[in-house]
């Protein structure tokens, strides 16, 4: 039975990131290099996944979970050596092995099937991923046989003048036939200044009898690009935003500044949505239609309904149903749940309640661990004290109910439906239903007063 594998190379530590995080695992548009990768290569229904891992392995394994197996080179040893390492997984197989890097997070699904449908069609013992690029300058130049198989490859140290002109290059991707492979490796030399076992060998071996190696080469050049440090990370990132917005833009999105609207892969946004400059949204947040986000907006792990109007404002892992508003200038933290057609207005934070249908927080007020039941009125000011210093307390307040502003509700309480809290109130005890509740000094008026004060003497 023919197979189709995959091997992802992510064991190199990536000095020159200059950074205590593994390589692979530095973030694009929120999804790790190593993830990018292999995200697309499991849209092509791989038979096996092989990841060789070896510096920071367990966190890339935390990372991937089961979706691969693994294989550790825990010396550095060069691309050829982590292959050979998979041997015992694949070696035996029959079928064709794609070899990619992690840390290349751009190349696309498509680009693979392409690649692998080429290789099998052209019955080549290997084919390699090329591309054209404008400035092919640093990279190995593929040189074709008069067939259009290729010659060799060749360096760019190595080049002669007619050879530098070459646009196509390699991009580092290469399917093999499995069993051609894993013959070949156990002719790889390290005779070099490096003292490592170089993967591209494996092509000067297949030249070397006379087996055909071929070139697929794809159609955009900036799939290819690897990431070995903090500029081409930007640059990956870049290049990874731009496709992302132009995705949900062809998908009715209306994005008014693309180039600063920064949006994560995992995102779903849906038709006739506005968003506006500034804008961050990531993790898994769903967005649904007619919805406006205002500018500088940031979206973390959220699901927000229809027609919900984001101005200003910071969610993180929440819910906003349809018709609901927020902002500007206001949170909601984790576990907040925002009802049907509930307003929230500006410098209103909330943390882990539920806010019913119709309620209005105008302004300056904090809810935690609080229910809130429909068509509430929340002055400005209010304050849900949930924290005694050592442990976190439940407030409910009940339909319809009014709390005056600048109140202080002490949890634990319950207030009841249709119940009234006086302005500048401080709560400590429950509200029975169609009660007023009043915690304040009565007035108290000093007559000339004012004429005793210092800065009048």
């Amino acid at each position: 039975m023919n197979t189709r594998n995959t091997i992802i190379l992510a064991a190199g530590k990536g000095t020159r990131m200059k950074s205590k995080l593994y390589k692979v695992l530095h973030r694009v548009c929120g999804k790790t290099m190593v993830d990018c990768v292999l995200t697309q290569v499991e849209a092509n229904n791989m038979d096996n996944i092989v990841t060789v891992v070896g510096y920071g392995a367990e966190n890339v394994e935390h990372t991937l979970g089961d979706r691969t197996k693994y294989v550790l080179q825990k010396e550095q040893l060069g691309t050829g050596d982590a292959v050979k390492h998979t041997a015992e997984l694949l070696a035996n197989l029959e079928g064709s092995t794609m070899v990619v890097s992690g840390d290349t997070p751009l190349f696309k699904a498509e680009t693979f099937k392409k690649l692998f449908d080429y290789h099998e069609s052209q019955k080549a013992t290997a084919t390699i991923l090329t591309s054209h690029a404008s400035n092919p300058f640093g990279y190995g130049r593929i040189v074709r046989s008069s067939n259009g198989d290729v010659a060799k490859i060749v360096e760019q140290k190595d080049a002669s003048e007619s050879e530098k002109q070459i646009h196509e290059i390699n991009t580092g991707v290469y399917i093999f036939d499995n069993h051609a492979l894993f013959e070949a490796l156990k002719n790889v030399k390290n005779d070099n200044a490096q003292g490592e076992y170089y993967l591209p060998d494996v092509i000067e071996i297949f030249k070397a009898n006379n087996l055909k190696v071929s070139a697929y080469e794809m159609d955009d050049f900036s799939e290819s690009m690897g990431v070995n440090d903090r500029v081409a990370l930007s640059k990956a990132t870049k290049v990874m935003q731009n496709r992302i917005n132009d995705f949900h833009m062809r998908n009715g999105v209306s994005i008014i500044d693309p180039d600063n609207t920064y949006i994560d892969l995992d995102v779903q946004i849906g038709q006739d949505t506005v968003i506006e400059p500034g804008v961050q949204i990531h993790g898994k947040t769903v967005i649904g239609n007619d919805c406006k986000i205002g500018a500088n907006s940031e979206i973390i792990n959220c699901n927000i309904h229809d027609n919900v109007t984001i101005t200003s404002s910071l969610l993180e892992d929440s819910e906003m149903l349809d018709n609901s508003d927020i902002g500007p200038y206001s949170h909601l933290r984790p576990q907040a749940l925002v009802g049907k057609g509930v307003h929230l207005g500006n410098f209103v934070e909330v943390k882990k309640a539920q806010i019913d249908e119709g309620t209005k927080v105008g302004h300056l007020t904090y809810i935690g661990n609080a229910h809130l039941g429909k068509n509430i009125n929340v002055g400005c000011g209010v304050i849900f004290a949930n924290y005694d210093g050592a442990n976190k307390h439940q407030t409910n307040v009940g339909d319809d109910s009014f709390i005056g502003s600048n109140s202080n509700l002490i949890a634990p309480l319950e207030i009841s439906d249709h119940t009234f809290i006086a302005a500048g109130s401080t709560i400590t005890d429950d509200v029975k239903q169609y009660d007023m509740a009043i915690a304040r000094q009565r007035q108290t008026n000093k007559a000339g007063y004012f004429k005793k004060l210092p800065y009048n003497n």
